[in-house]
C-alpha cells in the first residue's frame, strides 16, 4: 500500500505542475476527455480529491462533486486539494479501511488505484488540452497503463462517462498517449 500512496503522491506532483501550466485562457481549451473543457477537468479532479479524502476521514466533502470547487483560483484550489488528499491517504487506517464511493463500498486499496487513475488520466487529459504532453511522467503512465492491464483490464468499466472503447494508436506512441487511448480518449 505504501507504493500505491507513493504513486498517489507522484500523480499529484504531475498534475500539480501541469494545472501551474494553465493560464486562464486555457481553461476554456477542449480536452481529450470528450464533453469537457480544462475547467471542467480540473473541477471534476479537485472534486474527486475532496470526495474521496472525506470519504477516507469519515467526513463531509463539503460539496458535491459535481459544484464548483474552483471558484476564482483554480491553481490554488488545486493545490489546497491536493494538500486534503495527501493526509487523508496518509491515515494509518487507510489499508484496512472500507471507503464509501458512489460504487458502493470499497476497500482501501481498490479505492487508492481508482484514485491515482482518476489523478493520472486526467492531469494527462489536461497537459495534453494545453499542449503541455512534456509534463506528463511517462514513467508512471507506463506503470498505470501496465498495471490497469494486469488487473484484468478495464472493459467492465467501459460505459459513457467512464471509459470509451480503446483507440487505436501508434505502437511507438509515448506511455501517456498510450493511457489515454486505453482509457478511450480520441485526441
Amino acid at each position: 500500500m505504501d507504493t500505491l500512496i507513493g504513486h498517489i503522491d507522484r500523480a499529484l506532483d504531475m498534475t500539480g505542475a501541469i494545472v501551474a501550466a494553465v493560464d486562464d485562457d486555457l481553461l476554456a481549451a477542449p480536452t481529450p476527455c470528450s464533453d469537457w473543457d480544462v475547467r471542467a477537468v480540473l473541477n471534476h479532479t479537485v472534486g474527486g480529491m475532496h470526495t474521496f479524502a472525506a470519504a477516507l476521514s469519515g467526513n463531509d466533502p463539503r460539496g458535491a462533486r459535481g459544484d464548483d470547487w474552483l471558484g476564482g483560483d483554480p491553481q490554488g484550489a488545486y493545490a489546497a486539494a491536493a494538500e486534503v488528499d495527501r493526509a487523508a491517504w496518509r491515515r494509518p487506517d487507510v489499508p484496512t479501511a472500507t471507503v464509501n464511493l458512489g460504487l458502493g463500498p470499497t476497500p482501501g486499496p481498490a479505492a487508492a488505484m481508482i484514485h491515482l487513475t482518476e489523478v493520472v488520466v486526467h492531469g494527462v487529459d489536461i497537459a495534453l488540452a494545453i499542449d503541455r504532453p512534456d509534463l506528463a511522467d511517462d514513467a508512471l503512465c507506463a506503470q498505470m497503463l501496465e498495471t490497469m492491464r494486469g488487473m484484468g483490464g478495464i472493459d467492465v468499466y467501459r460505459t459513457p462517462g467512464i471509459y470509451d472503447a480503446e483507440v487505436s494508436i501508434p505502437d511507438d506512441a509515448p506511455p501517456h498517449r498510450k493511457l489515454l487511448a486505453y482509457t478511450g480518449r480520441k485526441w
